[in-house]
Formats: structure tokens, C-alpha cells, sequence
């Protein structure tokens, strides 16, 4: 990233609908972190067939089955570390092992978290992920200038309270661009 690249934390990454790489297709990816290292962010709107639950039930973590978190499904968050979870969260006091992203999201990847995410005691949104979607130092400007992202400033209520498969429409709708009219080409003036 060059000094006047701007960080792009906190905003989505809208595939373009000639996104080449099939992992990608329609997807909403939540950067988390975006430096001279590179960056890293989640998808937000592609599902497993696992939920909350059955994940918590694969690690051992006590549950209540009868919790309507705990049927949430748990989202594929990008092709890097598959089996490495991570939880978004609207901000709470009280997670020291969660990581202030904005004034109202968190990600932790701590089972902290995961203790009390059927309980009374869960943040009041959140999101987990399985996987990452990671980007090398200058690849996510290489493919912002290819025209294969969008940039649309995050959105906890797409995050939280959008259904999955809406993320992607709401997310370019939040531009003020119809869906219909987005072009599927880059074009170099």
C-alpha cells in the first residue's frame, strides 16, 4: 500500500459481476485490515450448511439448543485457513480479546466469545465466519484498478440484519447503483 492509498478497513468489497475467480462470485468481503502487509477481510454472504450449534457442538463448547443463535448459519469467510474461525461483533465492554475494527464492530477469534453465544450474555449481532480472504501487499490495488471490486463503506445492518443472500444487492444498492445497470467490463478512459 502506497502512502496515498487510503486504508480500506471497514468497507466492503462488492464483487463486480465479471469477478474472474468463481470463490468470489456475488460475494460481500468485510475488510478488517488493510495496511502495507496487505490486507484481510471476511466474506459475509456465503453460507455453510453449519450452524452456530453444530460448530459450537464440533469444539466442545456448551450450547443451548433451544436459542435462536444457535441456529444461525456460520458463513464461509474466504479460501485462506478454512478451519480457523472468526467471530464479528457488535461492540460490547468486556471482550478483552475482541478487536475494535469501528466504533461498532468487533472481531475476536477467541472462544471467549463462542462461551456465550446462546446465552443471555451474547452481543447483540454478530457473525461467524470459517476462513479468510487474504490479499498480498499491492494485490487488492492491482484488482481495485482491474475493476473487480466495488469499495462501499461498511454497513453493520448488512453485516447483522440483512439476510445472506441479500448482502450483495443491498451493499451496491447502499450506492445509489441499480444492479441491473452495472456494467460487466472495464473500461480505460
Amino acid at each position: 500500500m502506497s502512502k496515498q492509498t487510503e486504508s480500506l478497513q471497514n468497507t466492503f468489497l462488492v464483487a463486480m459481476p465479471n469477478m474472474p475467480d468463481p470463490r468470489f462470485k456475488h460475494s460481500v468481503t468485510y475488510i478488517c485490515e488493510h495496511n502495507q502487509d496487505g490486507a484481510m477481510g471476511l466474506v459475509i454472504n456465503q453460507p455453510t450448511n453449519l450452524t452456530v450449534g453444530e460448530l459450537l457442538d464440533q469444539i466442545d463448547i456448551e450450547n443451548n439448543k433451544m436459542a435462536s443463535n444457535s441456529s444461525v448459519a456460520v458463513m464461509s469467510g474466504g479460501p485462506v485457513h478454512t478451519d480457523r474461525g472468526f467471530v464479528l461483533h457488535s461492540s460490547k465492554p468486556g471482550y478483552s480479546s475482541s478487536s475494535a475494527i469501528s466504533s461498532e464492530i468487533m472481531i475476536t477469534t477467541s472462544k471467549d466469545v463462542l462461551h456465550e453465544l446462546t446465552s443471555y450474555d451474547a452481543p447483540d449481532n454478530f457473525l461467524i465466519t470459517l476462513g479468510y480472504a487474504g490479499w498480498d501487499p499491492g494485490q487488492l490495488e492491482q484488482e481495485l484498478i482491474e475493476n473487480t471490486w466495488l469499495t462501499v463503506p461498511a454497513d453493520p445492518d448488512i453485516i447483522f440484519n440483512t439476510p445472506a443472500h441479500l448482502r450483495w444487492q443491498k451493499a451496491i444498492e447502499s450506492l445509489g447503483i441499480d444492479i441491473n445497470k452495472l456494467s460487466l467490463y472495464s473500461g480505460h478512459a
